[in-house]
Formats: structure tokens, sequence, C-alpha cells
């Protein structure tokens, strides 16, 4: 089944300024931009106006890094999914540094899905194991349950509908994040497998629709592997993303 390719690059708290977030994203659109690749970047919230601005007239998408999931309220230094939509394309959900930071479990990355989804927003919801559950052999198992939760909250809100066709999901192992140790592409494919595999259970969906993107220390040297495993759709790039090699990492999923 051809789901499309995405890329996103992942800023997270880069760069230093609203000049050098727009002089960047213009780099990203100025690059040759693949046949077939959807690409998007995901600056930080208070760069998001300024480089959507700078995007408008290109086909780079903008993805904020994260979202609250309730409407409005006593929620000092959050951002509702109603103040996003109007300016970007999708968000990032669970990722493991804001599960880290900011104490997100499951239960509260699937709550935030929900909102951006009934937003219309495109939903990437990060997943990934920790590196004793890797060294133990327990990455399926515990993607599988992250993404249980995950599946179980999009069975249940009627508010999603047909948006569920912009859920995409995003395995990042977090002993590889940052780290130089990139997953294998073999091993991203077992766990795409136990995704989709548990998403088709747990939401009754067609999980073979859904794009799983690989995420940690992806390269311009490695990117062609993940481009080639079976069930991987893209990546979700970090710290490459600030850098040229983007728009190599990019070209290795055009083919």
């Amino acid at each position: 089944m051809s789901r499309g390719r995405i890329v996103i690059g992942n800023w997270k708290m880069n760069p230093g300024s609203s000049a050098e977030a727009v002089v960047l994203a213009r780099s990203v659109a100025a690059s040759p931009l693949a046949t077939g690749v959807a690409v998007a970047v995901a600056p930080p919230a208070l760069f998001l106006p300024a480089v959507a601005e700078a995007l408008r007239a290109s086909p780079v998408g903008v993805y904020a890094q994260d979202v609250h999931w309730e409407e409005q309220g006593a929620f000092t230094g959050q951002i509702a999914a109603s103040m996003l939509a109007p300016v970007v394309l999708g968000v990032i959900v669970g990722h493991s540094e804001v599960r880290r930071d900011q104490g997100d479990d499951d239960e509260r990355v699937a709550k935030k899905m929900v909102r951006a989804l009934a937003h219309g927003l495109w939903t990437v919801v990060c997943v990934g194991e920790t590196l004793d559950a890797y060294l133990a052999g327990r990455s399926a198992s515990v993607v599988a349950a992250q993404t249980a939760v995950i599946g179980h909250a999009v069975a249940a809100a009627e508010s999603v509908g047909a948006r569920r066709d912009r859920i995409v999901f995003a395995y990042e192992p977090i002993w590889a994040i940052g780290t130089g140790r990139a997953a294998t592409a073999a091993h991203a494919t077992i766990c795409a497998d136990a995704i989709r595999a548990e998403l088709q259970r747990s939401a009754g969906i067609d999980a073979e629709a859904i794009p799983v993107l690989y995420g940690g220390s992806v390269t311009a040297a490695n990117a062609s592997a993940f481009a080639d495993a079976r069930g991987i759709d893209g990546a979700l790039v970090g710290g490459a993303s600030l850098k040229a090699e983007f728009g190599a990492i990019v070209a290795a999923f055009s083919g």
C-alpha cells in the first residue's frame, strides 16, 4: 500500500531567534524538494507565525512541537489546538523529551491527539522504548502498549470522525534520540508492524493506511536504509534538520 512519504524537521529549542528561524525555513524551501515527499518543519512555538509566513508560498508545511488537550482555561504556558489551527498544518505529540520534561503519559498524549485531530490538524504521535526495554527485547511490546492507549482514544472519540486519516505515528526509540546511535532499519520495521497491528486491534481502523515515520539520530548517511525499510514511510528528524544535510534526508525518501 502506498501511504506517501513524510519528512518533518523537529527543530526543538532551536535556533536562537525568530530571524534565524526564518532564514532556516527559507533555506529548506529553497533546497530541491523531492517529488512525492511531504516536507515540514516544527519550529519553537514563539517562531511559528514568522516561519509560517516565510513558508506561505512554498510546499513546506509547518508543525507545532506540542499542544494542550483543553480548548482554553487556567493552563499557564500552554497552547490550544484552536490557537494553532490557523497557523500550522499539524502537531507533534508524545515526544520523549516532552514526556520527560512535562510529565506526559500515554493518556495525556492520547488526549492531545484527539484534540488536535478534532481541529483538523495532522497529528504525529511519538512512541518508543527505553534502552533497558530495548536490551531486554521488549521494544515491540512497549510500543504496542503505548499504541493501545492511543487506539482506544481514537475509537472512543466521536469528534475525530473522518480526521482519523490525519494520524501519523513516529517510532522514536528513546535510546536513539540525540545519541548518534540509530536503530537498524530491520528493528524499525518490527516496531512499525507492532504499532499497526495494535492500532488495527484497538481502534478498528485500517492501520495499513497510517504512515509510520522513524526518528532517532536520523542522518544523511542512514536515511536511505530507513527509506528502503518495509513499513517505514518517512522520518522525524532532530539535529540534522538544522543542517544542510536535511535536504539529503528528504531526497533519500523520494525513491
